[in-house]
């Protein structure tokens, strides 16, 4: 018994490592044509290389369709879905998103929303007022903002990491401080500084302070018409703009 079972022990390994050398000897082969398959392929010398600048997701939903205005600038990289209108002079910067698929979201002229904010509008808002996303002209949006439902009036300025809920109301000249969270319903009066979360009135705004929020505006639209200028509005047409400096040897 002691024999037949060494015998039996010695049939299982034989058995088991010719499977072993056959598999290997099998992803040997494989691997050898894959390589020769890659050095076989040459890449043509007029191939264009994959470049993310010339891309921008405009989202069109059902009937609706993002409006953006000619010389508005939008990153190569904000989201755009439905009922989003961009208007003349305006600008939406890197990574935003701006989500018009259950209400109307408009930016008007030489406003600005900056990088990573996000701008929803609702069905409908609890306080009745209108459920649709508005930012007036020379609004200034700062960074990380979320805006739903609201209504930004003309020549504000909104901090950076703000909130503003359904139903909100930022009047003319106002300016709300980094931050804070505007609750539903909650209104900035004319020419105030509120701040905080929930937000406060802090001060009434001098004469000085609010003749300087049409002038952020200008000069980030400057920014913008210097940032239109490099990255064309469609597709990969820049990549074209680029070949023919070059065949007339003009510096990029």
């Amino acid at each position: 018994m002691a024999t037949l079972g060494r015998l039996s022990r010695r049939v299982i390994v034989t058995t088991l490592s010719g499977h072993l050398r056959h598999h290997q000897s099998h992803n040997l082969i494989r691997r050898t044509l894959a390589t020769e398959a890659q050095a076989a392929i040459n890449e043509s010398p007029d191939r264009v290389k994959w470049d993310y600048r010339g891309q921008r997701r405009i989202i069109p939903l059902g009937q609706w369709a993002p409006k953006i205005a000619v010389d508005a600038y939008v990153a190569p990289n904000v989201v755009l879905a439905g009922q989003v209108t961009v208007c003349d002079g305006a600008s939406v910067w890197n990574g935003a998103v701006l989500r018009g698929d259950l209400n109307k979201i408009t930016v008007g002229f030489c406003s600005s929303i900056q990088e990573k904010c996000v701008v929803h509008a609702a069905w409908s808002s609890p306080t009745g007022l209108p459920a649709e996303t508005v930012v007036d002209r020379y609004v200034t949006v700062g960074a990380y903002c979320l805006l739903r439902s609201c209504t930004i009036e003309p020549e504000c300025i909104i901090g950076q990491h703000s909130i503003l809920m359904e139903g909100s109301l930022v009047e003319t000249n106002s300016i709300l401080e980094a931050g804070s969270v505007l609750p539903p319903g909650r209104r900035i009066p004319t020419g105030e500084l509120w701040a905080g979360n929930p937000a406060r009135f802090v001060r009434t705004l001098t004469h000085e302070e609010i003749k300087e929020i049409p002038k952020l505006s200008t000069a980030i639209n400057d920014l913008a018409n210097a940032h239109h200028s490099e990255f064309l509005p469609y597709s990969t047409v820049y990549l074209e703009v680029e070949k023919l400096k070059k065949s007339f040897g003009i510096s990029i």
